[in-house]
């Protein structure tokens, strides 16, 4: 089976533009209900702070708008920046968000690697581990429905969510730390790559614990854009990806790893390195053939609108087809 998802993040270089922006937005949920009416799986999510590029801050917002305009898409937030949020409210809107899409929303929880985010929010980043911990413990205790002690008085979170035990909830990360958060709690562990080493950890550590787990590692994650002339997008619109991929690189402090980084200095560069790829259709599904995964990022770095309508498109008209009839039995 082809997992076929669409990422988000709504970055655009002029952010003080207020009707760019709105048009943004706006694109987003319309390519998120055609995508759902097409036969997309999911939709991914992220959060950012204190962003010249306006990354999107408010996933849960976002995360509540697409599920209530679908009826069958998943909406996963890899990664949500836990620590900055009240464990208390997060676990209330999150319980709504599961309740009014019947469990199609996925947190991925996590640190985060830059310490303006946590200025902005007022929180202090040497206690991030902790707050993480003390955060995925408060809202596992608060799903529950029951009374209990929290800052020195009895609180009760209602109404309690859709999916039990919990909404769908996993701890991100590539560090010996996540793997034993993950596993202590009894959380599923999101890799931004292949690390044998910590998945092996989360395992035993699984086994420790007494706790069942499942671990998902992505391998070669590429970021999917589908035009009939892919030169003509590279040399109209490189600097989208360009300004995503410096974006990215810029953040990332020694020893970070993340599912989509890349060392390119150029629009050549980044071409030629295959983390950003832009693929004729045709392409595309034979591409998608060997990964068994096709993720679109068509708003990337700011791209037109209309572009990126169309890379959605092409994909539901062209190659989404062409890997189903390719997985239909013979005879």
């Amino acid at each position: 089976m082809v997992f076929s998802l669409i990422r988000f993040n709504l970055v655009s270089p002029d952010p003080a533009d207020a009707e760019a922006m709105s048009d943004r937005y706006r694109a987003a949920l319309e390519i998120a209900r055609y995508a759902d009416s097409r036969g997309f799986n999911a939709v991914s999510l992220e959060e950012h702070h204190s962003s010249p590029m306006a990354w999107c801050p408010t996933p849960l917002v976002d995360a509540a708008m697409i599920l209530a305009s679908t009826d069958n898409l998943t909406v996963t937030i890899s990664a949500m920046l836990l620590p900055l949020h009240d464990p208390i409210r997060a676990a209330e809107d999150i319980a709504v968000i599961d309740l009014v899409s019947r469990g199609r929303l996925v947190i991925v929880a996590g640190l985060g690697y830059r310490p303006v985010e946590y200025a902005a929010m007022g929180k202090e980043w040497k206690r991030r581990g902790r707050l993480l911990d003390e955060a995925l413990e408060v809202m596992l205790t608060a799903w529950g429905g029951e009374p209990f002690e929290h800052n020195g008085e009895t609180v009760q979170v209602l109404p309690m969510p859709y999916t039990r035990p919990h909404p769908m909830l996993l701890v991100g990360g590539s560090s010996p730390a996540a793997a034993r958060r993950a596993a202590r709690l009894g959380l599923g562990m999101q890799l931004p790559g292949r690390f044998a080493d910590i998945e092996a950890l989360y395992y035993a550590e699984c086994e420790r614990h007494g706790t069942e787990g499942f671990c998902i590692a992505p391998d070669n994650v590429v970021m999917l854009h589908v035009a009939d002339d892919p030169d003509r997008v590279w040399a109209e619109h490189g600097e989208c990806f360009m300004l995503e991929a410096m974006t990215y690189r810029a953040w990332q402090p020694p020893g970070q790893t993340s599912a989509v980084c890349s060392e390119a200095t150029t629009v050549e560069e980044l071409r030629a390195e295959g983390v950003y790829r832009v693929l004729t259709p045709t392409a595309a599904v034979e591409a998608t053939r060997s990964t068994g995964t096709l993720a679109l990022h068509p708003l990337v770095g700011g791209m037109p609108i209309d572009e990126a309508w169309s890379s959605v498109q092409l994909t539901a008209e062209q190659v989404l087809p062409a890997l189903a009839d390719s997985q239909r039995p013979s005879g």
